[in-house]
């Protein structure tokens, strides 16, 4: 949803800039469980760990309609394939036993898609949930745009597919309806949201539904909850057949619960380390490791990189109370990137000391024998002393005072280890 955005008037795709959020995104079968409660309708459903649990669970049913979607946090489940053969993470089956054997080779294998890359992410679990037939798929999302200024409701009557898709082929079928945060959703806001659909005959339950899914963003915490889709079953009754939710973690202290549903293993392991650290970490594909305080600066770093024809291999932001401890560990998990040929430290030091992140950079390279390239530019309080420190350490670090002139030597650097590395020779930078 976040990329299909009412902007200013005419109903434009709307491109989000890369951020430094880390939301939390959680399992399909705690969405589940979430509107569950909320009192919208969901499939039965159950969680499986073991392949013995699904079909168990696939006997309480009571029905040989049933879909087994691997939980694994990533888009694409359906289009994937586990490492192990099996091919796609969301399949259809007719009985216990069937789903007992599928869910075999689901649980503890490697699901494959077009979002997790090559080395895919662990299954766990998987959710066996009753199989609807939908008649019609529509899409409901509430989610908090800047955009707009607060929560925005967007509706359309073509669900079950790529909103993104629909968007770019057909953006009158997408309908946004900001809410005044003022007054919160009102029912007349929600019977109009219903009607624009085509919901006429369904306006009050599905104002409703608008209604509890309103309560439980804002009691949640929520900067997203989205179904897709919302569908009327052979029935004619109506379900959330799939949902997305993701929490804002400014709101950890007072969401405690939900927080605890974090699962780390769907995580980045660098990430996860930094988060340790209280270092706001962010892997990317380029070969140039930035050690960066303060958001802003970080990604003017990253900008300057590649203006000089560099690619960084992530965001880091220290922040302003960094130990040396702290830097030390930064440096570990930027090392621990294969990819990484040089290393750019940026600092300007205003609360954060430039002596103690000198003292952080040299302990990491006596500590963990760093032979990659680093490049220094240290500026601001205590940089006098910071420089004193990194000369009389004897290590291989490269002052800089000038950003450009350090961005410059940085890229210059990778590319001289990335050809050695390129033609199998050992690089031991010296100086």
């Amino acid at each position: 949803a976040e990329g299909v955005v009412l902007k200013n008037g005419p109903k434009i795709l709307w491109q989000p800039q890369k951020q430094q959020t880390r939301n939390l995104n959680v399992h399909e079968h705690i969405s589940y469980t979430l509107l569950k409660n909320a009192g919208i309708a969901v499939p039965n459903f159950g969680v499986a760990k073991t392949k013995e649990e699904a079909k168990s669970i696939a006997e309480k049913l009571g029905t040989k309609d049933i879909v087994l979607k691997a939980q694994v946090l990533a888009g694409g489940r359906g289009k994937g394939h586990f490492k192990g053969g099996l091919k796609g993470g969301v399949k259809m089956v007719y009985s216990p036993e069937e789903a007992e054997k599928i869910c075999g080779q689901m649980i503890g294998d490697y699901l494959i898609t077009k979002q997790t890359g090559a080395n895919g992410r662990i299954c766990n679990a998987v959710m066996v949930a009753e199989r609807k037939y939908p008649r019609k798929e529509y899409y409901f999302a509430i989610m908090m745009e800047r955009a707009f200024g607060g929560p925005v409701i967007i509706s359309s009557s073509q669900g079950g597919v790529n909103i993104e898709e629909v968007a770019a082929e057909n953006p009158d079928a997408i309908n946004y309806d900001p809410v005044d945060i003022t007054k919160g959703l009102t029912r007349e806001q929600a019977e109009k949201v219903a009607l624009k659909v085509g919901l006429e005959k369904e306006k009050d339950s599905t104002a409703d539904m608008l209604l509890r899914l309103y309560d439980l963003f804002l009691k949640s915490d929520a900067l997203l909850i989205e179904l897709n889709p919302y569908a009327e079953d052979s029935s004619g009754k109506y379900f959330s057949l799939d949902a997305k939710f993701r929490f804002d973690d400014n709101a950890i202290f007072r969401q405690k619960d939900i927080f605890a549903l974090r699962d780390l293993t769907q995580e980045d392991e660098k990430e996860v380390a930094a988060s340790k650290f209280d270092l706001n970490y962010i892997s990317l594909d380029g070969n140039i490791g930035c050690l960066v305080n303060g958001a802003g600066l970080a990604m003017a770093t990253m900008d300057i990189i590649s203006l000089h024809g560099g690619s960084p291999a992530n965001f880091l932001d220290v922040g302003g109370g960094a130990t040396a401890q702290a830097v030390k560990e930064a440096f570990k998990i930027i090392t621990a990137d294969p990819k990484v040929c040089a290393i750019l430290v940026n600092i300007f030091g205003g609360i954060m000391r430039c002596d103690v992140i000198a003292e952080g950079i040299i302990a990491a390279a006596k500590d963990l024998n760093i032979k990659t390239p680093i490049v220094c530019r240290l500026q601001g309080t205590n940089v006098d002393d910071a420089k004193v420190l990194i000369a009389s350490a004897g290590l291989k670090i490269l002052p800089v005072d000038n950003l450009d002139e350090a961005a410059r030597l940085a890229v210059k650097l990778s590319n001289i280890v990335k050809i050695a590395r390129s033609a199998q020779l050992d690089v031991n930078f010296e100086i």
